[in-house]
């Protein structure tokens, strides 16, 4: 069925839902559902869309830039855990309890906090109260999360799927309406083409339509030349081919193309964002695999690290990118003052 036919199909159910999610938001703007206005400087990053913005990518992004001058702590909601409520990262912590994305960051920058919550007030409460005392919060997956409120919000929506060309649950993707990215602050446009015209520039802010005061910044993914694993690490060039991509995530095209563009040899093993290895799923890898490596993303590989053996399994780090050093610079300062201001 085609993409258009399909969303025709599925539009009465589209506007079932967009009314349920206006309603809950007018509840929440007139002040019926309370917000809590999070007293800690705070960041919050969220989307649209059910997913493949490059929230994560940003999250870490924020963590690695603003972690010498604050002590940080990342609340998300913990996706897919098998554990419930308040949770706290520690050492016994793993991907199954706490979620892929919450491990990631917890086993990547030691010297920060990871809390998991689905009722994100609970998980504030927690923070409060931790001996590392946190002066800067930053919030995973928040925007549609309105009980509570953070310094500043960044929305993220990718160059070649903006929100403003999609259509709601489940005709389209978006979790709700277009109008929510008002709420936003900033918005981060992820996955651009590596050079942006002037004129595509201006006339994606032109589609965006954004409020005066809402600043707009775009970035690119930027892939490491070296994989790795808690062994070793080696060029990507360098992996036992054909290998094997296994990919846990909402959007894999960006890497498939990535590596296509190399001329590498694999064989592409696609599963959902978030994705469980069952055992059933290891022993196809391990068929398929033959005599080659796995390539993983940073995310799957908190999944996958447990049940394989790290000599032939390794993820590709990647990073967000800024098209120019001086947008990067800005982006920076403005969060920078919010943060002061706060």
């Amino acid at each position: 069925m085609g993409m258009n036919k399909r969303r025709v199909l599925l539009y009465p159910f589209a506007l079932i839902y967009g009314g349920i999610t206006s309603i809950r938001n007018k509840f929440f703007d007139w002040g019926v559902l309370p917000t809590y206005k999070i007293q800690l400087p705070s960041i919050g990053v969220g989307n649209l869309s059910i997913g493949g913005t490059g929230k994560s990518v940003v999250v870490d992004y924020l963590i690695s830039n603003f972690k010498k001058d604050f002590r940080i702590a990342v609340l998300s909601r913990g996706y897919g855990r098998i554990l419930k409520g308040v949770q706290i990262a520690d050492e016994k912590s793993t991907a199954a309890t706490i979620g892929d994305e919450p491990f990631q960051f917890y086993s990547k920058y030691q010297d920060i906090e990871v809390v998991v919550a689905e009722k994100r007030i609970l998980g504030l409460k927690k923070i409060k109260k931790l001996p590392s005392k946190v002066n800067l919060l930053i919030l995973d997956d928040i925007l549609q999360h309105r009980y509570v409120k953070p310094t500043t919000l960044v929305l993220t929506t990718t160059y070649d799927a903006p929100y403003v060309s999609d259509a709601l649950l489940p005709s389209g993707n978006l979790r709700e309406s277009k109008s929510g990215a008002q709420r936003a602050d900033i918005v981060l446009v992820t996955k651009c083409p590596e050079k942006l015209t002037v004129q595509q520039i201006k006339f994606f802010k032109e589609r965006l339509n954004l409020l005066p005061q809402q600043k707009i910044f775009f970035t690119e993914i930027k892939y490491s030349s070296t994989v790795l694993n808690t062994l070793t690490k080696k060029g990507l060039t360098k992996l036992k081919s054909p290998f094997v991509l296994v990919t846990g995530i909402a959007d894999p095209t960006p890497l498939v193309s990535y590596l296509n563009s190399l001329g590498l040899d694999f064989i592409h093993l696609s599963f959902s964002d978030h994705h469980q290895f069952t055992t059933q799923d290891i022993k196809k890898l391990k068929r398929v695999q033959g005599g080659g490596d796995i390539l993983t993303t940073e995310k799957d590989y908190t999944r996958l690290h447990p049940v394989l053996k790290d000599e032939n399994l390794f993820y590709l780090p990647i990073d967000m990118a800024f098209l120019d050093a001086a947008m990067e610079q800005e982006f920076k300062a403005y969060l920078t003052e919010k943060i002061k201001l706060n």
